[in-house]
């Protein structure tokens, strides 16, 4: 991944994940899902990334959306 990208949000939970990209880009910030879960066992995370322009706003609405 570039160095422009930072990873602002962690789940194991694909559905939120989904649902923090949506709420994003509804905020027009542009997101990016890297699933790192194991497809055999299902363990691992979900990982959310955002350009370092946005970092601080984005983890902002980030952590209205998961409270």
């Amino acid at each position: 991944m570039q160095h422009d990208w930072v990873c602002i949000y962690i789940t194991n939970n694909e559905y939120r994940a989904n649902l923090a990209k949506e709420m994003l880009e509804e905020h027009d910030i542009e997101s990016i899902i890297m699933n790192k879960r194991d497809s055999s066992y299902g363990f691992g995370d979900i990982e959310l990334y955002v350009r370092t322009d946005v970092v601080i706003r984005a983890k902002m609405l980030v952590n209205q959306f998961d409270h």
